[in-house]
């Protein structure tokens, strides 16, 4: 049985690797989990002796077919636990993801599959992420950053990069969430912030919090 810091890692693994067609180094690992690369490098060499990654020092990592398996399974169960948390708890967007940190690693296989069933088999979370099913397929989506965007695009947001809730509560103070409808009115060159209408209240947002904007692509 793996212990939740090895589940950590094969998620992280996992994520990091959702945005590159390269193996993850292990510095990238440090920055996703916040532990010093020795630590990474250890850690590394028990899953492999695991057989749940591949890797070879100062070449970088990636995930054995059982261990992308596994490492997809703590996506689904932290993903399908986000959105119970919105759709039946309560909580805001921006509350759910440390508590899902911990549910995720709830080993029941009835448990999740009877959670999925509750939700009517959701294929994304309250953040607009995708749901893997229970063989372990993700919905494919097609989205683009906001800051990509021209002028007089106009769009709904379809999900967000990031879970921190500072980022997402200020979304919100925005008035942004899944599905609002955003129009771009000007991009300022200076430093690439955008002028947009919100639900028809104009606003000026940055670039940092464009590039994490996902707009769903027609």
């Amino acid at each position: 049985m793996n212990t939740l810091a090895e589940e950590n890692y094969l998620k992280a693994i996992l994520n990091i690797s959702f945005n590159t067609n390269n193996k993850v180094s292990t510095n990238e690992i440090s920055n996703v989990l916040k532990t010093s690369p020795a630590s990474v490098t250890d850690m590394l060499k028990k899953l492999l002796e695991k057989k749940l990654v591949k890797y070879e020092k100062y070449k970088g990592v990636e995930l054995s077919n059982s261990g992308k398996q596994y490492a997809i399974n703590i996506l689904r169960k932290h993903r399908l636990w986000e959105t119970f948390l919105v759709e039946h708890l309560g909580f805001n967007w921006s509350e759910v993801h440390e508590i899902a940190e911990e549910l995720e690693h709830i080993k029941s296989t009835k448990l999740i599959d009877k959670l999925d069933a509750f939700l009517g088999y959701p294929k994304f979370d309250p953040h607009g992420e995708p749901i893997p099913n229970k063989e372990g397929v993700i919905p494919n989506v097609k989205s683009t950053s906001l800051d990509q965007m021209e002028v007089g695009f106009a769009g709904h947001v379809l999900g967000v990069t990031i879970d921190d809730k500072l980022f997402l509560d200020y979304l919100t103070k925005l008035n942004i969430k899944i599905g609002t409808k955003i129009e771009i009115i000007q991009k300022i060159d200076f430093d690439k912030s955008l002028i947009v209408r919100i639900e028809n209240i104009q606003n000026h947002i940055s670039f940092d919090v464009a590039k994490n904007i996902l707009i769903k692509n027609n």
